[in-house]
């Protein structure tokens, strides 16, 4: 059948690289996908994933749910039968140290004002 044909993927990095192209199946889900770039990460690149969380697959401008499958997930615009997808990765950057109880978040509900109205 036609819908059963797997889906050959190569995921894009921040830097210009690729991981893979490989062959998936339709069935295979998002969070897996996510998986295999943890093992295939390049280990001379700095601040990789540390999780399958740390990780977003973006395919045509759309950010892919782990939940779901490549079936639910494709997007049939500009894909050519027995052509390479490339899904681009982006990674959560590293969260500040929880020791020094620095926030990321300096909204002005964070800060207090030392400045006086006269």
């Amino acid at each position: 059948m036609a819908g059963e044909e797997l889906v050959e993927l190569k995921f894009r990095l921040f830097d210009g690289t690729d991981i893979g192209p490989s062959k998936y199946s339709p069935a295979t889900t998002v969070g897996s996908l996510k998986e295999k770039i943890l093992t295939q990460w390049p280990k001379d690149k700095e601040n990789g994933p540390k999780t399958i969380n740390d990780v977003k697959l973006i395919n045509a401008g759309k950010i892919l749910e782990n939940n779901r499958t490549l079936a639910e997930s494709r997007l049939p615009v500009g894909e050519l039968p027995g052509g390479v997808i490339t899904m681009h990765v982006v990674i959560r950057p590293p969260m500040s140290d929880k020791n020094s109880g620095k926030l990321q978040d300096d909204s002005p509900r964070n800060s207090r004002c030392s400045c006086s109205i006269l």
